[in-house]
């Protein structure tokens, strides 16, 4: 964005139009892939796309959106081609679930004091960390639900997978974070305290 006379306007140029949008597309890539360099690589052909509908993109309101969604989609696009097939054990349901309804809900609250002393930098490094150390088919689905803000059924959809084996792997990545927080947070407390 620029300032004009009339207030804040949209970039002339492609440049900052780019570099006004280079770090939510490269840390949507990189949540959704875990990996940098495919992020960057993900970032880059996101902005290809960007150049050749700039005449359109650089008077849009909504260029922002655009270009998170192509992120995502081409995100999603690399996972697929470059993964190993998905596992599907957790399509099966546990034999000591009693077999009624969903599993319960993990809360994925932290303790008060989990973030306490953690800059808001920091913190988002801390999950950021934490985010790379699931496996893919947890982390994919975790990252479009709460940080994308899909619902279940476009997840499925986009996944290519049943509706339950989001909602299952969504709860067991929760599960996973709320862990690898954990010990960080004791890994955080030995390093400050």
């Amino acid at each position: 964005m620029h300032t004009t006379a009339a207030g804040v306007g949209p970039p002339t140029d492609f440049t900052t139009f780019m570099r006004s949008y280079q770090d939510m597309v490269y840390s949507t890539a990189a949540r959704l892939t875990g990996n940098d360099a495919q992020a960057e690589d993900i970032a880059q052909e996101v902005f290809l796309k960007a150049y050749e509908n700039y005449g359109h993109l650089s008077t849009s309101p909504t260029a922002g959106g655009w270009l998170k969604t192509v992120a995502t989609n081409l995100s999603l696009n690399h996972l697929s081609r470059y993964r190993k097939r998905w596992r599907f054990f957790s399509e099966f349901r546990r034999d000591d679930a009693g077999g009624e309804g969903d599993a319960p809900e993990v809360e994925f609250a932290a303790p008060d004091t989990f973030f306490s002393g953690v800059d808001a930098d920091d913190r988002r490094a801390l999950v950021e960390q934490a985010l790379a150390q699931l496996p893919q088919h947890q982390r994919v689905p975790l990252v479009l639900y709460h940080f994308e803000d899909l619902p279940y059924e476009e997840i499925a959809r986009k996944l290519g997978v049943s509706l339950a084996k989001v909602k299952t792997d969504i709860l067991r990545a929760r599960a996973a974070l709320a862990k690898i927080l954990r010990r960080g947070e004791t890994a955080h407390e030995k390093i400050t305290g």
